[in-house]
């Protein structure tokens, strides 16, 4: 069981952040679930803000995407009701708000994609993009959003 493995991961799931703008932040179509964007939002606050590397290390900015991914998850079981539902996690894009010479957009992005398989195993090998923007939504360093396939 998905729940099993986040415990022995010392992850526990919140409650989904709400969205920050006029959108939903889950949608189904078919077998796929399509989740918005997800910042590094807890306890409804931003905890990690700012450019990549000026204001924010590398490090740092894998942490924030680790935290999109927790929030990603929220955001299925909630839809879902549990996340022995996913059969796959099929793309994932990820944000990185980068220093315009910032080129290292796939090592943060690459935390969240080794986070996605430890937890589902091959069923959380996806597609991915990984790109560096002038800016994110309330200063965020990373933002990602992503498609899974349900049963």
């Amino acid at each position: 069981m998905i729940e099993e493995k986040l415990a022995s991961l010392n992850i526990s799931l919140p409650v989904p952040p709400k969205p920050a703008g006029s959108y939903i932040p889950v949608i189904r179509t078919g077998n796929l679930v399509f989740v918005s964007g997800q910042i590094p939002m807890r306890d409804g606050k931003v905890e990690f803000q700012g450019k990549v590397p000026t204001d924010v290390s590398i490090d740092t900015a894998q942490q924030a995407a680790k935290l999109c991914i927790i929030n990603i998850l929220a955001q299925l079981r909630a839809e879902l009701g549990t996340l022995d539902k996913i059969s796959r996690i099929v793309r994932v894009s990820g944000f990185v708000n980068s220093a315009s010479d910032f080129t290292e957009q796939p090592k943060i992005i690459n935390a969240a994609s080794d986070l996605l398989f430890e937890i589902f195993g091959d069923k959380g090998k996806h597609s991915r993009i990984a790109v560096g923007v002038a800016s994110l939504p309330l200063n965020s360093t990373v933002e990602i959003d992503a498609i899974a396939e349900v049963s």
